[in-house]
């Protein structure tokens, strides 16, 4: 993936960095959605100069990253105080909390609670994502993952998102909203959007985030890679 300003992602040609040398870095993938979601926490608190990306290429990682880094060898992973840490829903959370800049949890009680809600529900979500494109009716499947969404948005009135003002629920969920809204409508011809009008606004929100959109997949790039992981029936159309 060519990102223009951000780092090249390193292979199993590329040197480690000096690791634990003292310096934070978020192990990343720039096509990972759970990668995705400690990127945008990441930016979003203005920690572009504190936390340092590193992206890895998830076709031909490094040695040295499981040897090294850590031994899931997988993403997202912060090293931060001589410790690395990994997990894309703990680390947004951590991130959120040992860091500077704007909180991403509300103060309000009754907030913290449906947040608590959101996050315990959206593995089941992503789950039931990646599920329905195994069957022969991906759009019907995935339906009550998207409804789950829509009546969720209704709960709070005072802001577009989910809990009204942006926060890490967003973060949880937008990075694989993305991504299916972009495979259901150019592979399966469907708009997710459709009868669903909560859903439409926070999407049309969150793309004006700064710091989510400075972390987007290009489209194109996303359908190739759903369709020779999920869809190899879809390859050659």
């Amino acid at each position: 993936m060519a990102t223009l300003g951000l780092p090249p992602s390193l292979t199993s040609n590329s040197e480690p960095p000096p690791i634990f040398d003292g310096t934070t870095r978020l192990y990343t993938s720039y096509i990972c959605p759970f990668a995705q979601r400690v990127w945008i926490t990441r930016n979003y608190k203005g920690l572009q100069d504190k936390i340092k990306l590193v992206p890895i290429d998830l076709q031909d990682r490094p040695a040295w990253y499981k040897e090294k880094v850590y031994p899931e060898n997988k993403v997202p992973a912060l090293e931060h105080n001589g410790k690395i840490l990994g997990e894309s829903l703990d680390l947004i959370k951590y991130v959120d909390a040992n860091f500077e800049g704007p909180s991403l949890v509300p103060s309000d009680p009754a907030k913290q609670e449906f947040s608590e809600r959101l996050i315990s529900y959206v593995d089941t979500f992503t789950k039931e994502l990646f599920t329905s494109l195994k069957g022969g009716e991906p759009v019907q499947l995935a339906s009550p993952a998207f409804d789950y969404l829509e009546n969720a948005l209704g709960k709070f009135d005072d802001g577009p998102f989910l809990l009204g003002q942006f926060s890490l629920v967003d973060v949880a969920y937008i990075p694989f909203v993305e991504r299916f809204q972009t495979v259901f409508s150019e592979v399966f011809k469907h708009d997710i959007t459709t009868g669903r009008p909560k859903l439409a606004s926070w999407i049309e929100e969150v793309n004006k985030v700064d710091a989510y959109a400075q972390t987007r997949v290009d489209p194109q790039e996303t359908v190739e890679i759903f369709k020779r992981k999920f869809l190899p029936q879809q390859s050659t159309l």
